[in-house]
């Protein structure tokens, strides 16, 4: 190995070679913390909570969209599916009076301003839908497990504050919640 700065190679040799072990030290350990973070018990429970949560929101969109709105266009006289609702706030160049335009896409390639609300109301039925979904599933989760998903809750009559239900005294103004204070007046 040839000489950058004068001076015994060997030297050079032990300083490169301790780098390297530093590096190398620090490389593994930073992969085995890496590796360690990864496959933790609660790393693995987000991901495949996240995988299931993604394709619950497919499966409840192509639900709205697929079963739920098709049949409701048909049944409100709509002439076209929910999706394809719009309304055009300023015309493109090409704009005819009797036709109009037939789809969004049409309108929006001739350069009209379009209030797209049939797409809005897909998104809203499915954001409804989704968390009825959500709310049967973790209620149906309730029932064979002892972990409360569900938290329910009154208001507190003194304080008015949201407690739990399964509370006897409130944890903000300390009354109780069973009536007693009334009792002793």
């Amino acid at each position: 190995m040839p000489l950058l700065y004068g001076g015994s190679s060997s030297a050079n040799d032990d300083e490169q070679r301790s780098l390297l072990e530093q590096g190398e030290v620090r490389a593994k350990r930073m992969f085995a913390g890496f590796i360690e973070f990864a496959f933790s018990g609660n790393i693995l429970e987000i991901a495949f909570g996240l995988i299931l949560a993604n394709g619950f929101t497919t499966v409840t969109n192509s639900f709205v969209n697929d079963i739920l709105l098709p049949p409701l266009s048909v049944i409100l006289p709509l002439n076209r599916n929910m999706d394809e609702k719009f309304v055009i706030l300023r015309p493109g160049p090409n704009y005819e009076k009797l036709d109009g335009y037939n789809t969004i896409s049409l309108a929006q390639d001739d350069g009209a301003v379009v209030l797209a609300y049939g797409g809005f109301i897909s998104h809203v039925v499915s954001f409804l839908c989704l968390g009825v979904m959500l709310y049967a599933l973790a209620s149906l989760y309730q029932c064979f497990s002892k972990d409360d998903i569900i938290k329910f809750t009154v208001k507190c009559r003194y304080c008015k504050k949201r407690v739990s239900a399964k509370a006897t005294r409130c944890v903000n103004c300390t009354s109780w919640l069973d009536g007693r204070e009334d009792r002793m007046r």
